[in-house]
């Protein structure tokens, strides 16, 4: 099918967020200058076996762009305290709320005090509107799993999009779920504001075998001039 590119961000960089709790990854990244934030989860947080405020904490330190920290509770009231705890960790803290209706009341809530929102579990279009509606700061369209199940998820990224330069939204699209770097690219084609990307992809967008070749060639090329820049 093809792709409908944006035209809103022309001017703008893509940003891309890894999708991670291991800090050594993260520090790694940072260092090649690639790194705009970091997103977490919970099954990420499990993965990694350690307190999840000591984590958070770490990776706040460890990069100064956004990190996206998820709250436990499902109702209102649990999501405010939390995500009011989560804040308070880091001025780079980015609360992170599913897409119900407990959650858009308290993105609600964040947004009337400043707090910066990233809405997660985005599937449809109309969850977009009404979290773009409420203020989050991101919304977090699962591409990977529509792509599971048979839908396109990348034709969602290109939807969101279209409505919220249609209305002004100022609300960014992150591409979640990213599987492969077919994915990076097709997001990026769509419109998207961020990519949040496992380290594995991130690697995958640098490989290719023609680089690898060419390199090799020039390397043994250079060595039968016998010559040294240095």
């Amino acid at each position: 099918m093809k792709r409908r590119v944006a035209r809103s961000n022309l001017g703008n960089i893509v940003k891309f967020f890894v999708d991670t709790a291991e800090i050594k990854e993260i520090l790694e990244l940072a260092e090649t200058g690639l790194l705009d934030g970091v997103t977490t989860n919970p099954s990420l947080i499990a993965k990694s076996g350690r307190d999840f405020i000591e984590v958070i904490s770490e990776i706040c330190a460890a990069t100064p762009g956004p990190v996206s920290a998820e709250v436990s509770a499902t109702d209102t009231d649990g999501m405010i305290a939390e995500g009011t705890k989560l804040a308070a960790l880091a001025d780079n803290v980015v609360v992170k709320l599913p897409l119900t209706m407990d959650g858009l009341r308290a993105c609600s809530h964040f947004t009337k005090v400043g707090v910066k929102t990233n809405v997660t579990l985005c599937f449809t279009a109309n969850q977009a509107l009404l979290a773009a509606k409420v203020g989050a700061t991101y919304i977090s369209p699962f591409v990977g799993r529509l792509d599971d199940i048979n839908l396109d998820g990348m034709d969602l990224i290109a939807q969101i999009r279209r409505i919220y330069d249609n209305f002004g939204f100022d609300t960014q699209i992150l591409s979640a779920s990213i599987r492969s770097a077919n994915h990076v690219t097709e997001a990026a084609l769509a419109g998207s504001d961020v990519a949040t990307i496992p380290p594995s992809v991130i690697h995958q967008l640098i490989a290719h075998p023609l680089t690898t070749s060419g390199l090799d060639k020039f390397v043994a090329d250079w060595k039968l001039t016998g010559q040294s820049i240095l």
